[in-house]
């Protein structure tokens, strides 16, 4: 694969959301679902018709309410590609306020062209930015799968690999994230929810523009959904069995030993403190995943390093 030009492939701390600000634009990137509409829709029909009977609003008004209930709903439909690009940018900025990127562009390369081939080879190999990958200068044993393919792993992280098939199982894991949707799932389960709470409470009420504030806000906050489950919180462990299963599939499917991904948990059960503020607070206990992936690994044994891809692995990583 010829090298590409230019700066390594990585999201800048700058790149944010270009021209709205962040609030109007995630009030139109907000995402969500037909039940919402089957929920809400009729909730607010039968709080505006109660109040219309007892005289607190006139028929007039109980119309601007449903008119005010479906524009909003609408920013509860599917996510879009292009959507979750953005959302998946401002994203990139948060982690990149917290961490400082690796400035090595050999060590940045290869890690994209790593990644690249992985991603090719998942259930998803095309989003709407593309994947970009980017080693964070930090100590720190962690790893973050952004909306829309931004991908980030610690030098800590990169520290623990003796392979390139390590280092593939990696971010396998965090394109299994990638492709599951997983970082918009906190939104819709969080924020969003919060926000149908109150159009179906308010739904007696015309919307001041307080209210409206205060949803905008809402949409906002969609941003601090997703990173706070990326980086503080973690997903649950449903979704990380997922993410280990799609890692197991695009792993077999390059050519690397899946495996790997199991010898990767044992070397982070050994590293990790509970209670730490890095990985082991964010993902469940190694050895449950092993458990889980265990069962699919048949025929699979030791990670055995070869030598052209040891070669090249060490070659672009020595200053890790």
């Amino acid at each position: 694969m010829k090298r590409r030009k230019g700066r390594s492939e990585a999201v800048s701390a700058r790149d944010g959301i270009p021209g709205a600000s962040v609030a109007v634009a995630l009030f139109l990137l907000a995402g969500g679902c037909r039940q919402v509409q089957e929920i809400v829709e009729p909730v607010t029909q039968i709080g505006t018709e109660v109040a219309v009977q007892s005289g607190t609003i006139t028929r007039d008004q109980a119309k601007a309410i449903t008119r005010s209930t479906k524009a909003v709903l609408k920013t509860f439909e599917d996510i879009t590609p292009k959507q979750e690009y953005y959302i998946g940018r401002a994203v990139g900025a948060v982690v990149l306020g917290r961490y400082r990127p690796y400035p090595d562009k050999e060590a940045n390369w290869y890690m994209n062209l790593l990644g690249q081939t992985l991603a090719a080879n998942s259930d998803m190999p095309e989003t709407y930015g593309g994947y970009h990958f980017l080693i964070l200068d930090s100590d720190d044993i962690n790893a973050f799968g952004a909306p829309g393919g931004l991908i980030f792993v610690t030098r800590g992280m990169i520290r623990l690999c003796n392979t390139e098939d390590a280092l593939a199982a990696v971010l396998a894991h965090e394109i299994g994230h990638v492709q599951g949707k997983h970082g918009l799932r906190a939104i819709k389960r969080g924020r969003l929810t919060k926000a149908l709470t109150i159009i179906a409470t308010e739904g007696a009420k015309a919307f001041g523009g307080a209210r409206l504030a205060e949803l905008t806000e809402l949409f906002e906050g969609t941003i601090t959904d997703v990173t706070s489950t990326l980086m503080n919180n973690g997903y649950s462990r449903s979704l990380e069995y997922e993410a280990d299963r799609a890692a197991v599939a695009i792993l077999k499917r390059v050519g690397y030993n899946p495996r790997a991904l199991v010898e990767m948990l044992h070397a982070m059960k050994k590293r990790l403190r509970p209670g730490g503020l890095d990985f082991a607070k964010t993902h469940p206990d190694p050895l449950d995943r092993i458990a889980e992936l265990n069962p699919l690994l048949g025929g699979y044994g030791p990670v055995r390093a070869v030598p052209a891809r040891q070669k090249r692995f060490h070659a672009a990583l020595a200053g890790i």
